[in-house]
C-alpha cells in the first residue's frame, strides 16, 4: 500500500517540465513546484499529471540504491558550495593521514583528541566531507573527536567521531525507554546523539571503523563529557546536567555492519531498537531549498535559524514554503527514508536512571585500554592476515587522499 498521495494545482507544469526540466518564465510558485516534482521524480516517486491537478505518490520501499542516490546528489551539492575551502584545507587532511605501507607496520595506539581548536574543528569538518552522507551539524551540545595512532611519527587520524544534542521526539526511541512527554523532556538530557561514527582510509580497511565504536562506550569518552558539562544543573530536576548515562545513533540502512556483532563482556553494546519515522529533508536538493527561502522572503516570511526555534531550520522552511504552494507540510517532509535506531548503554541501570528512579548510574566503566585489545585481537590480527585487506591497505596513498 502506498504511503499516500497528495494533490497540487497543476498551474501550467506539465510532464515535460520534468523531463526537459527548465524553470525559465515561471512563476516563483510554480519554481518550487517544479523543483520539488523533480527532486521526488528522481527518487522514484510516481508523479500522475491530470488536466487539473498532479498527484505524487511515494515508492512504498527505498532500496539502498535510491537511498544512495539521494545521498550523492546533496553530498555533491554540498561539496561544490564548498569547493573553495575545501580546495584550501585538503592538503592538511592528507598530512595528517598515514600511507598504507605505515599503516601495516603500525602496532596502532589510538588516541582520543577533543576538537577545541580552530585547526582541530578544521581537520574534523574536511574529514566529514568524506563521508557518503551529506555533511550537516547539530545545533545545542556537541563534542567532536577525532582518533589519532600514537604509534606512528605523524600520528595520523584512524578516524572521527561526534555526539550531538538528541532529537526531541523519536517514538521507537522513546517507547524503548519508556518515557512518556513529560519524563522525556527532563531526562532526554542524560544522552547523546552519535551523527558521525567512523574510520577514514587506510584504517577502513582493518576494520577501524569498529574500532572508533567500540571507544565510544569507553569510560574516558564519558569523563570527557562529565568535564565539559560538569557545572550545568538541569532546572526541572536539580540533577546535574554531565550525566550520560546512553548514547543513541542511526544507520541509514537499516542493519549495520559497523555495529553488528559488537559484543564486549557479553553485553551488545549497540542495541537495534526501532526505526525513526522517516521525516526529513534529504529528498530535496538544495538548489530546491535555497528557492524556497528566497520565495518565502519575498513574501517577507523569515524562519528564525536559532537554536530553540523549532525542530529544524530546514524543516520549517520546506514545511512553511510548501504549505504555500499546495503541498501538506506533513506529506511533503515524510521522505520515508527511514533510519534503524541502536542504542549504545553506558550505565547498566540506564532505564531506572531515565524513568526518574532514585538511583545513580552504575557505569560499566569499559576501559579505552581495553576496547582497543579487543578489536586488536577479535578483528584487527586476522585483517592483517587477509590478502585483499593487505592490498586494499597497501594501495593507500595519503597525497592521493580527495573528497
Amino acid at each position: 500500500m502506498n504511503l499516500a498521495a497528495n494533490f497540487i494545482e497543476n498551474e501550467a507544469i506539465q510532464r515535460q517540465d520534468i523531463i526537459q526540466f527548465s524553470l525559465e518564465g515561471k512563476t516563483p510558485e510554480q519554481r518550487i513546484k517544479l523543483l520539488i516534482l523533480r527532486d521526488l521524480n528522481n527518487l522514484g516517486w510516481n508523479v500522475k499529471f491530470g488536466s487539473k491537478k498532479i498527484e505524487v505518490i511515494p515508492p512504498e520501499k527505498y532500496d539502498k540504491y535510491i537511498i544512495q542516490q539521494a545521498m550523492s546528489i546533496k553530498r555533491q551539492e554540498i561539496i561544490r558550495n564548498s569547493k573553495v575551502w575545501i580546495d584550501k584545507h585538503i592538503d592538511t587532511a592528507r598530512a595528517n593521514l598515514a600511507d598504507g605501507s605505515q599503516v601495516m607496520q603500525s602496532e596502532i595506539y589510538p588516541s582520543i583528541e577533543v576538537c577545541e581548536t580552530n585547526k582541530q574543528k578544521d581537520l574534523f569538518r574536511i574529514f566529514r566531507y568524506y563521508w557518503s552522507s551529506p555533511y550537516s551539524d547539530y545545533v545545542g551540545r556537541r563534542i567532536k573527536f577525532l582518533f589519532r595512532d600514537t604509534a606512528l611519527p605523524n600520528k595520523p587520524i584512524i578516524g572521527i567521531a561526534a555526539l550531538g544534542s538528541p532529537i526531541i521526539h523519536i517514538p521507537d526511541r522513546d517507547k524503548f525507554i519508556g518515557w512518556d512527554r513529560q519524563t522525556r523532556t527532563k531526562n532526554l538530557i542524560y544522552t547523546m546523539d552519535a551523527y558521525v561514527i567512523g574510520a577514514l582510509p587506510p584504517y577502513n580497511y582493518l576494520l577501524g571503523g569498529k574500532l572508533i565504536s567500540l571507544l565510544m562506550a569507553s569510560k574516558e569518552i564519558r569523563k570527557i563529557y562529565e568535564e565539559k558539562y560538569k557545572d550545568k544543573i538541569t532546572i526541572i530536576n536539580k540533577r546535574s546536567a554531565n550525566s550520560l548515562v546512553g548514547i543513541f545513533t542511526t544507520s541509514l540502512y537499516g542493519q549495520s555492519s559497523q555495529y553488528n556483532r559488537l559484543v564486549y563482556r557479553n553485553n551488545l553494546l549497540y542495541q537495534p531498537i526501532g526505526q525513526t519515522k522517516g521525516y526529513g529533508t534529504l529528498h530535496l536538493s538544495k538548489e530546491t531549498i535555497q528557492e524556497m527561502v528566497r520565495f518565502l522572503k519575498s513574501k517577507n516570511i523569515y524562519i528564525n535559524h536559532r537554536f530553540g526555534d523549532g525542530p529544524s531550520w530546514v524543516m520549517r522552511v520546506i514545511a512553511t514554503a510548501g504549505e504555500l504552494v499546495g503541498f501538506d507540510s506533513d506529506f511533503l517532509l515524510r521522505h520515508s527514508f527511514k533510519r534503524g535506531i541502536l542504542f549504545l548503554p553506558l550505565a547498566s541501570n540506564y532505564k531506572d536512571f531515565l524513568n526518574d528512579k532514585p538511583v545513580e548510574p552504575i557505569y560499566y566503566d569499559y576501559t579505552e585500554e581495553e576496547l582497543i585489545y579487543h578489536w586488536k585481537k577479535r578483528w584487527l590480527e586476522n585483517r592483517k592476515k587477509n590478502e585483499k585487506v593487505i592490498t586494499n591497505v597497501l594501495s593507500f596513498k595519503s597525497k592521493n587522499f580527495f573528497i
